[in-house]
């Protein structure tokens, strides 16, 4: 089996291509990725020998490239985008660019190939905020910032996919993950180098914004499990059930390494700031999984490779990765 995976260098896509290297002994994984400022090579630099992985330096928008990578592809797991809500809200051409058309070059390409399976990586953000109870698969969606938009409009595009042409595509909607080889411009990596070098964190609005946190090798698995089980056409809901406000979640970060809330700067809100995602991933798990790594757990485990690697954020840190909205610079 040879699987495409674009978006290869980045956070979740890089953990993606690891472990189906690690856990498959019969599976070839070319990673396409047109390493923007996310994009990350050293992220697999334990694999760039490996006889099975290779390397192609591509963007999801051009047409002539993502055809030429289809030849000899069996399946193709997109997770290429733009995924930084700030960003998207300080600029939003680039989401709607890389998102929306790369996302629509993508699955013509695999239309026009014949790829047996193609897996669209999207986001919880699509179904908007909830009050109360979870978003299951068949809920509509209704994104709020520039970012989620442009995943959603990637999904109702994966679904006329399905159904005008019967191409086989199925989508994930992920929760919040977090682990190694993660860009320091997202609040957990940020937050855990932060408090690395003895500074401030900082916390948007009053910290009640609620999110379910996954750890990325349990995502990894479950991607996996939908592009070789689930259904095409359908969409999977990803989630942990690790709900926590991000309040919450930044006092457990404080306890990990022994400090106070000295430590905590509020900040100004972030624009349009969704206040709860709540995802129901019982469709995923009758497929057979479970996550394997409780929140503390997997909390424990990702400071320690970030004191194990700084050789790997911090020139990130230094080039501006830790910038962040509300906050002076």
């Amino acid at each position: 089996m040879h699987v495409l995976v674009t978006g290869g260098a980045g956070f979740i896509g890089s953990n993606f291509v690891r472990h189906v290297l690690s856990t498959t002994d019969d599976v070839r994984v070319t990673n396409l990725d047109a390493l923007t400022y996310a994009g990350n090579l050293a992220s697999l630099r334990d694999v760039e020998d490996d006889p099975r992985y290779a390397f192609v330096r591509a963007d999801v928008c051009d047409a002539e490239a993502m055809d030429a990578a289809m030849r000899d592809v069996d399946a193709v797991v997109h997770f290429a985008a733009e995924s930084h809500v700030d960003r998207s809200i300080d600029g939003p051409s680039a989401f709607l660019r890389t998102n929306v058309l790369g996302a629509g070059v993508v699955f013509e390409a695999a239309r026009r190939h014949g790829i047996e399976r193609t897996l669209h990586i999207s986001t919880d953000e699509v179904y908007g905020s909830i009050d109360t109870g979870s978003f299951v698969e068949s809920d509509p969606l209704h994104p709020n910032s520039p970012y989620s938009v442009s995943k959603a409009s990637a999904d109702l595009l994966a679904q006329s996919y399905a159904t005008t042409y019967d191409h086989p595509i199925t989508i994930t909607r992920t929760a919040n993950n977090f682990g190694p080889y993660h860009y320091p411009e997202k609040l957990i990596p940020l937050f855990v180098t932060n408090l690395i070098d003895g500074g401030t964190v900082p916390l948007y609005g009053d910290g009640g914004n609620v999110r379910d946190w996954t750890y990325v090798l349990d995502n990894a698995a479950a991607q996996w499990l939908v592009l070789t089980q689930g259904a095409p056409g359908e969409v999977y809901n990803v989630g942990a059930d690790n709900e926590r406000s991000n309040k919450e979640l930044t006092y457990r970060l404080l306890d990990h390494f022994g400090l106070g809330e000295d430590h905590v700067e509020f900040v100004a809100d972030r624009p349009g700031h969704d206040r709860r995602y709540s995802i129901d991933s019982s469709k995923v798990r009758a497929l057979g999984w479970e996550p394997a790594t409780s929140l503390d757990e997997a909390l424990e485990r990702t400071i320690a490779w970030y004191r194990a690697n700084e050789s790997w954020w911090r020139p990130l840190k230094q080039a501006g990765a830790s910038q962040r909205r509300g906050r002076a610079q």
